[in-house]
């Protein structure tokens, strides 16, 4: 064979083992799965704006029956806007971990759901109607946990409560303030919902992993979310667990509180609301979609101790708080005041989960906590 046939012949070679041996350029499934833009995608149209869109319709229904209320306020009308307010406040705990994009530009929990409320405060504005909503001082004057305060605290039963509102002098003014309440956070919400039609694509482009990325975003929102206003917010401060409280439990704050039957569910709803968000659950059809929980199997993201995939890890410690807080009392300040530790524990296994999310799942996703909480992880 001449030096040139024997060039040609270790080129076809060389060429058959590539075409053979070679990927084509086309990336393993889990290189696929490493993919930020289908989560991203994932995330604002199956999971976000359908959750917000499912908030709109039950607030929607609460606004209209505050307004019947306040127009003609009577048992029946109190007994329906009651109702109302129960379902959007429930609906509420599936979209208050989506502080970010539009929700943070409007600082749209702080205006929502921050509790106690001011019982004082609210006294003070409807006394005064131009004061203002607008300042951090008005936080705990307004939203759901304002109107639990008017529909279920001003009067110990439905007569005293209706009697509160049809007062010949002061009675106007207060069903003036809560039309003004569910006024503005209509308002709010409107604007959020309308930003996220232009905000969804700039939000599926930013596929960094960056502070200002939208996995940075997403990632801090729900780790805070968790942290401070379920873990925290819900069981922590109510049974004394947390270092600011120092062992003093404090019934009177859980969320809700004069309703005092709706406690345990809203922390359920928050609870499964970050559970299925961890696994891309999809709020129309419930199937599972891109997620942490996937990008992490990408990400081969083990337990440094067991070996276990960290996604497994997660989801066996959503269950151990999910089981946990089933036999809890449906009302938490009852349930702080008779077996206090069934709390305690509760708050153990949140506590716990904290340490995952915070540290293991954002160190394997490089993502950077940018975000303090005073009362330590």
């Amino acid at each position: 064979m001449t030096k040139l046939n024997k060039i040609t012949a270790l080129g076809v070679v060389v060429l058959i083992l590539s075409a053979c041996g070679g990927n084509n350029g086309d990336p393993s499934p889990g290189e696929n799965a490493k993919d930020r833009k289908p989560i991203l995608t994932h995330w604002a149209d199956n999971i976000i704006v359908p959750s917000y869109a499912a908030f709109k319709g039950k607030f929607d229904v609460m606004v209209s029956k505050g307004d019947a209320f306040a127009t003609a306020p009577d048992a029946a009308s109190l007994v329906a806007f009651r109702a109302a307010w129960v379902d959007a406040y429930a609906e509420w705990q599936k979209v208050e971990l989506f502080e970010f994009g539009p929700a943070d530009r409007y600082t749209l929990r702080s205006f929502f759901n921050i509790y106690p409320t001011d019982v004082n405060g609210i006294a003070a504005n409807i006394s005064d109607p131009s004061a203002s909503l607008d300042l951090p001082a008005s936080y705990t004057r307004q939203g759901f946990p304002a109107l639990d305060y008017l529909i279920n605290g001003v009067g110990s039963d439905d007569q005293a409560i209706v009697a509160y509102y049809t007062a010949s002098v002061e009675g106007p003014k207060r069903t003036a303030y809560i039309k003004r309440l569910t006024s503005r956070m209509n308002t709010l919400l409107t604007n959020v919902i309308t930003e996220w039609g232009t905000y969804r694509d700039t939000f599926i482009s930013k596929t960094g992993l960056d502070v200002s990325s939208s996995t940075g975003l997403v990632v801090n929102a729900y780790v805070l979310y968790f942290e401070r206003y379920i873990r925290t917010g819900k069981i922590g401060i109510p049974s004394g667990a947390t270092v600011t409280t120092a062992g003093v439990p404090y019934p009177e704050k859980v969320e809700a509180f004069y309703k005092k039957d709706l406690s345990l569910a809203l922390v359920k709803n928050a609870t499964l609301a970050v559970q299925g968000f961890f696994n891309g659950k999809d709020v129309v059809t419930g199937t599972e979609g891109p997620s942490l929980a996937s990008y992490l199997d990408a990400l081969e993201a083990k337990d440094a101790a067991s070996g276990t995939l960290l996604s497994t890890v997660i989801k066996n410690q959503f269950s151990e708080i999910n089981g946990k807080l089933e036999p809890l009392s449906p009302n938490l300040t009852q349930q702080v005041q008779t077996n206090n530790q069934a709390m305690l524990d509760v708050y153990a296994a949140m506590q716990k989960m904290v340490r995952i999310l915070k540290v293991d799942m954002t160190s394997a996703m490089s993502v950077t906590i940018t975000y303090t909480d005073n009362d330590g992880d």
